[in-house]
């Protein structure tokens, strides 16, 4: 039995091949894992500041438990540290208040400085980690303390990734919900 050594084996052209294959389809896979989980955090993002806009609400139709002012949003004190959250926006979760990848201890809920309603105009602008509640009083500024009548709110919030089924297009495109009482 002959055994012909020139068949034995891959050639080095052969094994290049292999390994640029295997190379760009890990590639893919990296990309769409990151992709998807950009995609999972914006619709964390969204779910949260839709429960916050509920629990707002909430207070809005029955005040909280040491209030009995009904018909009126919380002002900007309510961003002012967890336990005021707590109070304010009975049994709400600090998960909700919390962004994608922080942590329990680290609230990104935070405070509007001005009355600008646009997305482009509020300050501060939202960061990926970051919602910006902005309570409204009935003559267009800023409600900043609890003893003002705060009508109407705006919640801004960064997306990571562009989704063209909602009201944010693109990437690092601020969104904003709206109160359901205007």
């Amino acid at each position: 039995m002959i055994i012909d050594m020139n068949h034995r084996g891959f050639t080095i052209t052969e094994l290049i091949i292999i390994i640029t294959a295997m190379g760009i389809l890990m590639t893919l896979a990296v990309v769409n894992l990151s992709s998807s989980q950009a995609n999972s955090r914006d619709t964390e993002r969204k779910t949260d500041v839709e429960s916050i806009a509920l629990y707002l609400d909430t207070f809005y139709n029955s005040g909280s438990d040491n209030s009995s002012t009904l018909g009126r949003y919380p002002s900007t004190v309510v961003t002012q540290d967890l336990e005021t959250t707590k109070l304010m926006l009975r049994d709400i979760d600090t998960k909700v208040i919390t962004a994608p990848n922080e942590t329990d201890s680290t609230v990104t809920f935070k405070p509007a400085t001005n009355q600008l309603q646009t997305t482009t105009t509020v300050t501060p602008q939202p960061e990926i980690n970051q919602y910006i509640y902005q309570p409204i009083k009935s003559d267009g500024t800023l409600c900043t303390s609890e003893t003002q009548d705060c009508r109407k709110f705006n919640i801004y919030y960064k997306l990571e990734v562009a989704n063209v089924s909602d009201s944010c297009p693109s990437p690092g495109y601020v969104c904003m919900i709206t109160s359901k009482n205007q």
